[in-house]
């Protein structure tokens, strides 16, 4: 007798947010022309498992090779913004976040930003072109996975003083929506 083999917790989130997107895409590509399906909007209620729960730690060197951990950002409110230089949707929500820094950051908001992109010097590019104000790291699929997932960018999460992640957002978003978040947090501190 063979024992069964079974995908561990890591494993078992892949395959189901792989079967997840295979089955929608089959779906779509498999419905009538002229089919209306309904999509949830990226700032809708958000996903369980990530909003309510402490922010995992992460350490990483930014791009000038700075040490970013996390934890250090405790009793400020995070922006913590997954992104990549190929996303249009990332690059058209830096300028706010840039802009978002500067009014803020003396109430202590602090923006992290996290590129998804394979190779730091498109990122180095995109970071002086668009003059961030803002630490920025590189990322992988390990750090993704702390954060449940990044499948699709842009992804950002906003975290409490506390260190608790209290709003996701995954793909473009409303910015006023966001600001008004922020605020939120801001207050609360």
């Amino acid at each position: 007798m063979r024992p069964r083999l079974r995908p561990g917790p890591k494993a078992g989130r892949i395959l189901r947010r792989l079967g997840f997107g295979l089955g929608i895409g089959l779906g779509l590509a498999l419905s009538p022309p002229g089919l209306q399906i309904p999509v949830r909007a990226a700032t809708g209620p958000p996903s369980p498992g990530e909003v309510g729960r402490r922010a995992p730690n992460f350490s990483r060197v930014d791009l000038d090779r700075r040490r970013i951990t996390l934890a250090d950002y405790r009793g400020k409110t995070v922006l913590l913004d997954f992104w990549a230089t190929w996303c249009e949707p990332c690059l058209a929500e830096i300028p706010r976040f840039v802009a978002w820094q500067r009014e803020y950051g003396a109430e202590g908001l602090r923006i992290v930003g996290v590129s998804m992109d394979d190779d730091a010097p498109p990122v180095r590019a995109a970071y002086r072109k668009y003059a961030l104000n803002y630490p920025v790291a590189m990322g992988d699929e390990k750090i993704g996975e702390l954060y449940g997932g990044i499948l699709g960018l842009p992804v950002t999460f906003l975290i409490d003083a506390k260190g608790t992640i209290r709003f996701e957002h995954r793909g473009a978003v409303d910015p006023n929506q966001m600001q008004e978040e922020i605020r939120s947090l801001l207050q609360r501190r």
